[in-house]
């Protein structure tokens, strides 16, 4: 014995002890998955399989074999990675249909996957690799037994295996018993028709009677209209998860976001999508999807059944396709101050304004020959509020609603300048998530003529100087006189005063501006002088107007004209000008006193003076005193 008492063979068995472990960490080892697994009759079965632990290629082979409860000993080849004639007769036509075939999922790992379950595949499976090792070590087989009748299944664990239950088809699924909200045609399935904006809803009844623990997954599918049905064409709208989440389809995401789509479970067994604005692209075959899931001990969920429902062949009828537009009573011929009505009626098969609608409808108005539908004369929006195109701003026009599609639009007195080509304007909006409101369609009238007469008025102005020259500090006094022909009785005349003058360092002149003027109802309106003096305008006679511009200064130097404009006062009390004109130019030279001009060469002469007599004087002074230092 050594220093501590310890055997001289124990090392010796410690090795030995090593070398049996490590033998055993190499040994080969063939793994299925944890059992109990339940599937359902008539639905795919998939036993994954994989070896480790393996001396040799990176590729293994592996081979699948069935033992019949009717003859446990006899082994049927099913199908082998490496030969194609391994199957045998029972199994021949389904390996070659693709029925019953093996997928490799990596060198060392398969799949064995059965399309559809059938009673006379109840048994033992066994999943075997060939052995490529230079000892034999280890497991080189799994054992799974499949046993059952037509309606179940029981698989016992044998050994390193699993055990399968193939449980009875007890998925349901169907269309909600009163069927889909809207107009819906005795037809199956239905054909339900919806309008744009409006809300689409379809309800699915999915039940299970399945023994063990399972969760159902319920999605909504559509397929465009006349397309066959299957995964490929069947887009999901929106689904409930097996663990309870709710999910959209790709193009439906952002619709489920802003809470235009849902999905809700009515009960233990209803459930009920409703998709808010119905859109264009909404319509075609609506299926109902639902999906039997169990969790395997291992924990992850597998998919035991699955079927699914026709709901309703949906069609969306957009509000383009349906709004139309009429106008009347016809083309129109009226006098100055008389009303003119016109009638807008808005038809077509569309949803009532409110929840999920609303329109908005309005006049325009364009002269005539002139191109485009023209400007807003008035309009009632989609909350019924009335409003009045620019220029339209303190006249007496009304926009009502007379009717349940009917809409006037009423001008209390026209004027010669209403005259044109008026069309009707109905837009349709759907409402959106938030209530916010997305336009659908637009229609517009064919037009209709209103042709009002002219007044007739002809005005002509003279304008003048009083006095003809006008001095620096002077008032200068500027008369226009009017003549008028033609117009109605009850004519009032308006004059306005202008000047123009260039601006610093330009040859043109610039705009002209409002220097003041009376109007219609004998209001004086002053704007700003060039000068900035005071200004004083006044009616001297029933058409003769004057303008007084007080201590005329140089910026007041320009051209001057008189705008008089003639105005009729129609029933309604607004005012329509009826007539206008523009006098000759005046111009306005603040000249200045010959006093003025004999002044400033005197004051030049003087300064002059004075400085020439300082200089002379600066300059004999200083000789002076230079002289006196030097003595």
């Amino acid at each position: 014995m050594g220093a501590l008492g310890l055997s001289p063979r124990l090392p010796l068995l410690l090795l030995l002890l090593l070398l049996m472990l490590g033998a055993e960490c190499f040994a080969r080892e063939v793994l299925v998955p944890q059992g109990p697994l339940y599937r359902v009759a008539g639905t795919a079965v998939s036993i994954p399989c994989n070896v480790s632990g393996y001396e040799g290629p990176a590729q293994q082979d592996f081979e699948w074999f069935l033992y019949r409860p009717e003859a446990p000993e006899a082994a049927l080849g099913i199908v082998s990675t490496r030969d194609a004639r391994f199957s045998y007769a029972v199994f021949g036509p389904r390996v070659a249909a693709g029925e019953v075939q093996v997928q490799r999922l990596q060198g060392d790992a398969v799949v064995l996957r059965i399309a559809r379950l059938q009673a006379q595949d109840a048994g033992i499976y066994e999943c075997y690799t060939p052995s490529t090792d230079t000892r034999y070590l280890g497991s080189y087989s799994g054992k799974v037994e499949l046993r059952g009748g037509q309606s179940h299944f029981s698989v016992v664990q044998t050994g390193v295996g699993s055990t399968h239950t193939v449980l009875p088809d007890a998925l349901q699924v169907s269309a909600t018993p009163p069927g889909p909200r809207g107009r819906q045609a005795p037809t199956s399935p239905p054909r339900l028709t919806v309008h744009e904006g409006q809300e689409l809803a379809l309800g699915c009844l999915a039940r299970t009677s399945t023994q063990k623990h399972t969760h159902l997954a319920v999605s909504f599918g559509r397929a465009v209209p006349e397309a066959p049905v299957g995964r490929a064409t069947l887009q999901e709208v929106v689904g409930l998860r097996p663990d309870l989440a709710v999910e959209a389809g790709a193009p439906y995401a952002e619709r489920l976001a802003a809470g235009e789509l849902r999905l809700g479970k009515e009960g233990a067994e209803r459930y009920r999508m409703v998709v808010g604005g119905a859109q264009a692209e909404d319509a075609g075959t609506y299926h109902c999807t639902a999906a039997e899931w169990i969790q395997d001990p291992d924990g992850s969920w597998a998919q035991i059944a699955e079927k699914r429902a026709v709901l309703a062949h949906v069609d969306v009828q957009t509000l383009s396709s349906q709004l139309a537009v009429a106008v009347g009573p016809g083309e129109r011929r009226i006098g100055p101050g008389e009303p003119l009505e016109l009638l807008c009626n808005v038809s077509g098969a569309l949803p009532p304004p409110g929840r999920h609608a609303a329109y908005s409808v309005g006049w325009e108005m364009a002269p005539a020959g002139a191109p485009g539908p023209g400007r807003l004369v008035a309009q009632l929006d989609t909350e019924g509020v009335g409003s009045l195109g620019p220029g339209y701003e303190g006249r007496h026009i009304a926009m009502e609603k007379v009717a349940s599609r009917t809409y006037r639009l009423r001008l209390e007195a026209a004027r010669p300048g209403d005259a044109g080509t008026y069309r009707c304007l109905a837009k349709a909006y759907v409402r959106g998530s938030g209530a916010r409101l997305r336009e659908a369609a637009s229609a517009r009238s064919r037009p209709l003529p209103v042709h009002v007469r002219e007044e007739g008025v002809v005005l002509e102005a003279v304008a003048w100087l009083a006095g003809g020259t006008v001095y620096r500090g002077e008032t200068a006094s500027l008369l226009c006189n009017i003549s008028v022909r033609g117009g109605p009785p009850g004519l009032r005349l308006a004059a306005s005063w202008w000047v123009e003058r260039p601006e610093e360092g330009e040859l043109s002149p610039a705009p002209a501006r409002l220097v003041g003027g009376v109007g219609q109802d004998g209001v004086a309106e002053l704007g700003v002088r060039p000068g900035g003096g005071p200004v004083s305008v006044e009616l001297v006679g029933p058409r003769s107007h004057r303008l007084r511009l007080h201590g005329l200064g140089p910026e007041d130097e320009g051209v001057y004209h008189c705008a008089p404009s003639a105005w009729v006062r129609h029933a309604d009390y607004s005012w329509y000008q009826a007539g206008s004109a523009r006098s000759g130019p005046v111009t306005v030279y603040p000249y200045t006193h010959a006093l003025d001009t004999l002044f400033v060469p005197l004051l030049v002469g003087a300064g002059v003076a004075l400085v020439t007599g300082a200089t002379v004087l600066g300059t004999v002074t200083c000789c002076f005193m230079k002289r006196l230092r030097k003595r």
